[in-house]
């Protein structure tokens, strides 16, 4: 009985100080924010990291106004030029730099001479450098994209409108969404669009701060494009009011470096601009402009990540010349840290994208967006910012039993394919977790314990 006795209460003993260990354990891997830190009084399915939408459709006078334009164009073949439209954009890629172009012409030429040389024997010495230049250019043409600038007159502008209008509305409704949910104190009175186009991007801000935009000037080269955007905003009746006053029209940026804008937004327009210097100008000059928030938006391809990369390291560390307001730039979305971007340091670069589904201009099936965006801000972050540690989800949660699959980039720069507990976590993280979706943003400490870091990343699923 003694014996007995000595063992359970060893083993007692040791069930106790097991416990301790595993509570201080689960204390310093989970860390989770407490309830009252991160929701907000808000339920779990809307907490302050979700900024996903549900499927979004055009507003009505804009979708109205466009099919009427559609309709009375008769432009032949529509549906199948708008696909064609779509491809050609989606697989489109930066244009080849000169350095570069120069520099593989230059060793193709050293070595087709080498090749020469070492046959030996008699030849022209023209002849073969007449051939060796036309095997360079030859090699240069299959190995280099051949890139053109699109000009857009009204017939290609009604197939861009049926092709992208849509699509590239949802885009930027969703990342101004972000800046809404998070910044709700902003309220914008001015607005610069850089390569309007059809003017979605005014559609989109006006959706979000309807109330308090008083000037939306829209810029883009295209006369053509600007005459449709005019349209589409008089519901295609030159007669009739615009739907949303005070939105003016013009083909270059106002002269002025002192002239600011409360919201600066530029989509899917680094891309028509040829070469990277050119794109960091543009970019120096948008932000030179940009009062508060700046916000760029790409296809969801390596392309163009990639511009938006290169055009955030420009904004953060780039020294501007012309400099009118002192205020440094800050990430504000999709990246929640300000260094280099994890997935170009993989193996095999996968662009970091994200989703939203929308109603395309006919037909009853939704459709999805693919794009990748840049926000950066002049503002303070908000306290909340600075007290609640935000991963983004980079892939959609994966819920499983008990467990959510969650893909995320860390506020210290890090990738991280995390499976979240109620146990590990804390029941407010994981309920958080399994309401999120692509994109949106969860509460997690990064503690080294418990860190499963990615070297390779796949591309998302909706699995």
């Amino acid at each position: 009985m003694a014996t007995r006795s000595y063992v359970s209460c060893v083993l007692c003993q040791r069930a106790n100080v097991n416990r301790i260990v595993w509570s201080r354990n689960l204390s310093a891997v989970a860390k989770p924010q407490s309830k009252a830190d991160f929701l907000q009084g808000e339920p779990h399915k809307r907490h302050p990291g979700v900024t996903h939408l549900k499927t979004l459709r055009l507003p009505e006078e804009l979708l109205v106004a466009a099919r009427s334009i559609i309709h009375r164009s008769q432009v032949t073949q529509l549906p199948d030029r708008a696909l064609k439209l779509t491809n050609f954009l989606w697989s489109r890629k930066r244009a080849a730099e000169d350095s570069a172009v120069r520099k593989k012409a230059v060793s193709l030429e050293k070595e087709l001479w080498k090749k020469t040389m070492e046959k030996g024997g008699n030849f022209d010495e023209q002849v073969v450098a007449d051939r060796i230049k036309r095997g360079v250019l030859s090699e240069l043409r299959r190995t280099f994209y051949h890139w053109t600038p699109l000009k857009y007159d009204e017939e290609l502008g009604v197939v861009y409108m049926a092709a992208k209008m849509a699509g590239g509305y949802a885009a930027v409704r969703r990342a101004l969404n972000e800046i809404k949910k998070r910044d709700p104190t902003f309220a914008p009175q001015s607005l610069l669009d850089f390569g309007s186009g059809l003017g979605t991007v005014a559609w989109a801000a006006h959706a979000c701060w309807s109330a308090t935009l008083k000037e939306l000037v829209c810029v883009d080269s295209s006369g053509p494009m600007n005459i449709l955007a005019e349209r589409l905003l008089k519901g295609d009746d030159e007669h009739a009011a615009a739907h949303i006053k005070h939105v003016y029209f013009r083909q270059f940026l106002p002269v002025s470096p002192k002239v600011q804008f409360d919201l600066v937004a530029s989509a899917y327009t680094l891309s028509e601009i040829a070469s990277a210097k050119e794109r960091e100008e543009a970019v120096l000059v948008l932000w030179r402009k940009t009062a508060s928030y700046l916000l760029l938006v790409e296809n969801g391809t390596k392309e163009g990540h990639q511009m938006l990369m290169e055009a955030r390291e420009t904004l953060l560390h780039n020294q501007d010349k012309t400099v009118h307001d002192t205020r440094p730039a800050s990430v504000f979305a999709p990246c929640p840290h300000e260094a280099t971007c994890p997935k170009l340091a993989l193996a095999s670069v996968v662009p970091c994208n994200f989703h939203q589904m929308y109603m395309p201009l006919y037909g009853h099936n939704s459709q999805m967006e693919k794009f990748s965006y840049l926000i950066v801000t002049r503002e303070q972050r908000r306290p909340l910012e600075a007290e609640v540690h935000w991963s983004r989800l980079l892939a959609p949660p994966q819920a499983r039993t008990r467990h959510v699959h969650c893909r995320l980039c860390h506020p210290d720069g890090r990738l991280q394919h995390l499976v979240v507990t109620a146990s590990k976590h804390g029941r407010d993280v994981y309920r958080c977790a399994r309401s999120s979706q692509w994109g949106d943003r969860l509460p997690l400490v990064q503690d080294d314990d418990n860190q499963n870091d990615d070297d390779t990343d796949g591309e998302p699923t909706s699995g």
